[in-house]
């Protein structure tokens, strides 16, 4: 996008030194080489259209991710909670399901992305609720809702603001006595979700939640955001908004996002290529940093959990906080003994009372927590 801005505006700087009448007459030829090229566009066939469509879309008018802002952009003010409830529900329509693991990985997990016409609109950082299809054994009544955090930004995967994608793992229960997965005890929604094809309807509930936004305000602040296994989802939201798109939040951003991953092994990573990307093209803006258990030893000499890893930039992640960094944790329960006993120590070392310290941060909203 910053190639494309620059290129537009070099254009507009070489025919300001123009005379009116050279200017009119380039116009004239910028106008019928557009309409060449859009027939020999349709010419090509309706399937390179529509494969073209988000990078036409991306590079035509302004070229901006900007219709799905609040005013200004910031303003939380008017964030949508639970448009739709479980007696009225939403229907969304599956546009893909991919595993995005290898082979090695624990588990399966899918990237699923969901058609909701514009008509379910959220903020990174927000849930959904599924309601799988079918009703419970033990009373025949529905299923409940499943909560899960929405892993793409507002505009999604295809910029257009009409999907949403989700991250889910397949939860399956591995049955020592059967030696094999007990079916009876696999967990409903994951495997629904993860067995949906293209076409396939999702009822669903929400968004949910505020507890996960980004306070873009101060464009400034740093971001810190903790994860194990699928607790990723809100921060690929936050990742792509702040680095893919072109938001008015993207442009603004000046603070630093770093981001914790805590997965079983290189095959069980989550959206790697994109948070490489990230990585490359903004070293200054974004850190990433992985605790792979099977992998990887802790400074113990024991397996490398994600509280091992944030520990190691004790410190650091101290005087952020400090700062007014924000620091998220989306994932299981079980990581935030380790990091909570880590952040105490540093506490003690500097004689600060660690529970009025966690307190501040909390009063100051800059404590998000969202685990399971």
């Amino acid at each position: 996008m910053a190639k494309t801005a620059s290129v537009l505006s070099t254009v507009a700087f070489t025919t300001t030194s123009l005379p009116p009448a050279a200017i009119a007459a380039k116009k004239v030829q910028e106008v019928v080489e557009t309409v060449d090229n859009t027939n020999k566009l349709l010419a090509a066939g309706a399937g390179v259209v529509a494969a073209g469509a988000a990078a036409i879309k991306l590079t035509s008018g302004s070229g901006a991710q900007d219709f799905l802002e609040a005013s200004p952009y910031w303003d939380q003010s008017e964030v949508k909670v639970n448009t739709f409830k479980n007696k009225a529900p939403f229907t969304g329509k599956v546009v893909s399901t991919k595993r995005i693991v290898g082979p090695k990985a624990t588990g399966e997990t899918c990237h699923i992305v969901i058609d909701h016409k514009g008509d379910f609109p959220y903020w990174e950082g927000q849930s959904w609720g599924v309601i799988p299809p079918g009703t419970r054994e033990k009373d025949g009544k529905p299923h409940s809702v499943r909560l899960y955090s929405i892993a793409s930004s507002r505009y999604g995967d295809d910029m257009t603001g009409n999907t949403g994608s989700l991250c889910v793992r397949r939860a399956t229960y591995w049955c020592p006595e059967l030696k094999a997965d007990d079916p009876a005890k696999k967990g409903i929604c994951s495997n629904f979700l993860c067995d949906t094809t293209a076409g396939d309807e999702v009822v669903m509930t929400g968004p949910s939640g505020k507890v996960m936004l980004m306070p873009e305000e101060d464009p400034s602040t740093d971001y810190i955001m903790v994860a194990t296994g699928t607790g990723i989802a809100p921060y690929r939201g936050f990742i792509r908004r702040l680095f893919y798109e072109d938001t008015p939040a993207a442009k603004a951003y000046k603070g630093q996002a770093w981001l914790f991953l805590g997965v079983a092994n290189s095959d069980a990573l989550l959206y790697d290529d994109e948070f490489q990307q990230a990585k490359e093209k903004f070293p200054d803006n974004f850190r990433l940093d992985y605790a792979l258990s099977r992998e990887q030893e802790n400074k113990k000499g024991g397996k490398m959990y994600i509280q091992d890893k944030v520990e190691e930039y004790a410190d650091e992640i101290f005087t952020k906080l400090e700062n007014g960094a924000h620091m998220y944790f989306c994932g299981l329960k079980g990581m935030m003994p380790g990091i909570q006993d880590m952040l105490a120590e540093v506490c003690k070392s500097k004689g600060i009372d660690y529970d009025e310290w966690i307190k501040g941060l909390k009063k100051k909203k800059q404590w998000h927590v969202e685990v399971y």
